[in-house]
């Protein structure tokens, strides 16, 4: 049976490839209000903003290619069963060509009724506008976890951090929960390497590796040392 890699991402791997990350040192994002853009308050106040906030997202997504830093990680599952959770919304992993990717915050190439948030719609190109409606006639927002909105996802990634065999973080700060404390779940005979090139401040655990680098040539690195470790 392969090995489990379970990885969590974050914004410092889509950075490599041109994608703005999530949040700038003053809390703007793109030159907008986080909670402008990224809040069930700022969707009931100005829906057109945060409608053109995420089609600017998606065009500039549309662009950006996946670096080495993914490929490494689609890479590894010709030898392990590889799970990546990320807190990205963009398609990096799966268009490098990795198979299983739990979204914890939602995907900008998708879309969601207003009413019913099993309905959800892959997008062909990047513009959703007002008056795109679901099948039940409400109209479509961004397929993102907004801040005060439940992380749907959360519960399947704790099973998956719970079982495996090796834990890599790589490009995220460690300070946006419930993400941070899925490492909590890692057992402690499991081997846990933390990739980034400012490292972020952890609890100390067994068996945790600091590898201080950027995700293309760290994860380069590790990937290769545990392909020949096999």
């Amino acid at each position: 049976m392969k090995k489990k890699i379970v990885i969590l991402s974050g914004a410092g791997i889509s950075a490599e490839s041109g994608i703005a990350t999530f949040r700038d040192a003053d809390g703007l994002w793109e030159g907008h209000d986080i909670m402008d853009v990224a809040s069930p308050e700022g969707w009931r106040r100005n829906p057109e903003l945060v409608l053109n906030f995420y089609n600017e997202r998606r065009k500039n997504g549309l662009t950006a290619q996946p670096n080495a830093g993914h490929l490494a990680l689609a890479e590894l599952e010709k030898k392990f069963d590889v799970v990546i959770i990320t807190q990205n919304v963009d398609n990096l992993h799966e268009r490098a060509g990795s198979s299983t990717v739990i979204h914890l915050h939602g995907e900008i190439f998708k879309s969601r009724s207003t009413v019913d948030e099993k309905l959800v719609y892959t997008m062909e190109g990047w513009e959703l506008k007002m008056g795109d409606l679901c099948e039940k006639g409400s109209q479509l927002r961004p397929h993102i976890v907004w801040f005060g909105e439940m992380v749907p996802m959360i519960e399947k990634a704790v099973r998956e951090v719970a079982s495996a065999d090796i834990f890599m973080v790589v490009g995220t700060s460690l300070l946006v929960y419930p993400a941070a404390g899925l490492m909590d779940y890692v057992a402690d005979q499991v081997p846990k390497y933390i990739i980034d090139p400012h490292i972020p401040r952890v609890a100390k655990r067994p068996n945790l590796h600091l590898i201080e680098d950027k995700a293309t040539s760290g994860l380069t690195q590790l990937a290769s040392e545990l392909m020949k470790k096999l």
